[in-house]
């Protein structure tokens, strides 16, 4: 593959994103409006939904196929859909590595050689728990997708803007930051093992 062929659809998703394709862009609001309506006020399960889905496209591009055969025309043709072995073992190798990863770090954080990052991640998984109570999977899906769309293109406009604002709300959130690490997080224990053996 050569280097054109490999940044086509790194290209494709930014001017899908920048609204460069406006049509792509509006289709995947509209798409994303039609699957959250279908799964969240329908209150139909998800496999349901992708079940009937993949049914009826089966079914059309067998009539589509049968029909074209009793007109002697040529059936479609449908890409072949192969994986290679050494794309799964990339892919594999690859997950492997960042499981172990995430692994070693959740290790270190529950044997405790570290109270403040096992604090971080609490409040962290504790906030991640109150979101999932006030949204649903398919509402939080639909919002990341809204947000993916609109905020590039909104950034790309008014981008001098945006950094002006973001560098007050940094300087302030660092500020109170600060304080919070100087009052809260420094009081706490580094190692909860080491203070145990002394």
């Amino acid at each position: 593959m050569s280097e054109s062929e490999a940044q086509l659809p790194t290209a494709f998703v930014a001017d899908v994103l920048l609204w460069k394709r406006w049509h792509v862009s509006l289709g995947v609001i509209v798409v994303a409006t039609v699957a959250w309506i279908l799964f969240e006020w329908t209150s139909l399960p998800a496999l349901t939904i992708c079940s009937d889905v993949l049914l009826i496209l089966i079914v059309l591009l067998f009539l589509h196929a049968n029909y074209a055969a009793l007109r002697n025309k040529q059936p479609p043709t449908l890409p072949e859909l192969v994986v290679s072995e050494e794309m799964v073992n990339n892919v594999a190798a690859s997950f492997r590595v960042k499981i172990n990863n995430l692994l070693l770090i959740a290790h270190d954080i529950t044997i405790g050689k570290d109270f403040r990052i096992f604090f971080k991640v609490v409040i962290c998984l504790w906030l991640l728990s109150v979101i999932g109570t006030v949204f649903s999977f398919f509402t939080l899906a639909y919002i990341g997708t809204l947000m993916m769309i609109t905020i590039p293109p909104l950034y790309r406009k008014y981008g001098g803007y945006v950094d002006k604002c973001r560098g007050v709300i940094h300087r302030q959130f660092s500020k109170h930051y600060k304080i919070v690490d100087e009052s809260v997080f420094n009081r706490l224990p580094r190692n909860i093992s080491k203070d145990k053996e002394s």
